[in-house]
């Protein structure tokens, strides 16, 4: 029977009727769109011109946002129209990555929009390193076995937690702290609307819905937030044009090798991640194994989407995990269906409007959101572990691994015997962010032990 008697396209290249592939490419967008912008808000917060922040930069933080869309639309058409060897050619979605927030967050804290400019330099620098990896990303597949790769995306979740618990209950950062509604039962009461919400949706909707469950459940908290509590602020949005072009260069270029050396170092996490969803979108949506030229392409993709975004102002950009969940619950198997949901992201992204109305998404409703999906990545994280045969070899390694990521997170200059020079700051960024060094402890364990200890 043919794909298209059965509604199920196992072929990237073949189109489904347009009717059918519109609403589907927007679904994917819908999917995405809230976990998409949320690495900007978080990062302009910890940086302190955030939305609430004591010294805001509206047009900045709104420019950020819309960048994070336009982007994400742009990185995606490299993937899915591909050139050259340039693009895995199937329906990856492409979006600001979580992954690099642990190291983004210490990079920026407190430096403003300045603290920017060696940020982009770290994101162009490094998606270019992330690039160079598809010429060898295929050799290294070996040292990448379901222990390393589960510890990666379960330290990626458990890392990012606390964000949001602190979204839900008002706000990151001492000036969102100090004021008496932080922790209220008001904004506990948004974010848990969401979380409810969120739930219901998932497991009462199947389709269309149950895929866009936390969008929805970031709608009625927003709406619950405005109508019931007031906490919804328009002020800003009659600011922002309808139309704006990308800035090369807007915030600046500069070279901080700290910043350089860990975006490079994530580069290949962020690699890492995406050869599992390359394969998990071939396996769902194919039933077969990613071929080398397309898991090549994916990563080159990566790295060039990820440098073009850094010239423009966005942040890093991976495959979207969630996306590749949802190729394999519709069987649509088309990377014409996400071309149209990227042009449909670009579109949305030439508008600083649309930005400055996501702007105005309360805290704890970004909080509830976010509680949700760093939840959900440290759930893939286990659930990748499940297929690790635990002895004591591999329980050795992932102990060792996620105790000292864990640890030097959570205690600052733990290992201050580096000094404070320029050497000391750049390794106390870099262990500061808990997932390298318990990935590169992971893979070079996994790499040196014996089979049986």
């Amino acid at each position: 029977m043919s794909d298209a008697a059965t509604g199920k396209y196992t072929d990237p290249n073949v189109m489904p009727p347009i009717a059918q592939a519109v609403p589907l490419g927007i679904q994917h967008v819908l999917a995405m769109f809230a976990s998409n912008v949320t690495p900007a808000i978080i990062v302009a917060g910890a940086a302190g011109f955030g939305f609430g922040s004591e010294n805001a930069d509206i047009p900045a933080i709104n420019y950020m946002i819309q960048m994070s869309i336009l982007f994400a639309g742009i990185a995606t058409l490299i993937q899915t129209i591909g050139f050259g060897p340039i693009g895995a050619r199937l329906p990856i979605v492409q979006g600001t990555s979580f992954a690099f927030i642990p190291l983004m967050i210490p990079a920026v804290a407190g430096q403003g929009v300045a603290g920017m400019s060696g940020l982009m330099g770290g994101v162009v620098i490094g998606g270019l390193f992330h690039f160079s990896l598809g010429f060898i990303i295929k050799r290294f597949r070996f040292a990448l076995p379901p222990l390393v790769t589960g510890l990666i995306v379960l330290m990626i979740g458990l890392l990012l937690i606390h964000v949001g618990i602190e979204y839900a209950a008002g706000g990151a950062g001492a000036f969102n702290m100090s004021k008496p509604t932080w922790g209220s039962g008001q904004n506990w009461t948004v974010a848990f609307t969401v979380i409810i919400v969120t739930l219901v949706i998932k497991f009462m909707f199947k389709g269309f819905l149950s895929s866009a469950a936390v969008l929805i459940g970031m709608i009625v908290g927003y709406l619950v937030a405005h109508f019931a509590f007031g906490m919804v602020d328009f002020s800003k949005v009659g600011f922002a044009g309808n139309f704006g072009a990308p800035v090369p260069f807007k915030f600046g270029f500069e070279i901080n090798w700290g910043i350089v050396l860990g975006m490079c170092l994530m580069a290949f996490v962020s690699a890492v991640e995406t050869v599992g969803d390359v394969s998990g979108i071939t396996k769902g949506g194919a039933g077969r194994e990613a071929t080398d030229e397309e898991i090549t392409g994916a990563t080159f993709a990566d790295g060039l989407g990820t440098a073009i975004a850094g010239v423009f102002g966005a942040l890093p950009n991976t495959s979207f995990s969630q996306n590749v969940g949802l190729v394999a619950m519709t069987g649509v198997m088309s990377r014409h269906v996400v071309t149209i949901g990227a042009i449909f992201l670009i579109i949305c992204g030439l508008s600083p409007k649309l930005a400055a109305y996501v702007n105005t998404v309360p805290f704890p409703v970004l909080g509830g959101g976010v509680i949700v999906m760093f939840g959900m990545v440290a759930s893939a994280g286990i659930n990748m572990l499940s297929d690790v045969n635990w002895n004591k070899r591999n329980m050795v390694i992932f102990a060792v691994s996620l105790t000292m990521g864990m640890g030097l997170q959570q205690v600052d200059k733990a290992m201050k015997f580096f000094g404070d020079g320029n050497v000391g700051k750049t390794v106390d960024m870099l262990l500061s962010t808990g997932l390298l060094p318990a990935a590169v402890l992971a893979i070079v364990l996994n790499l040196v032990l014996p089979e049986e200890i």
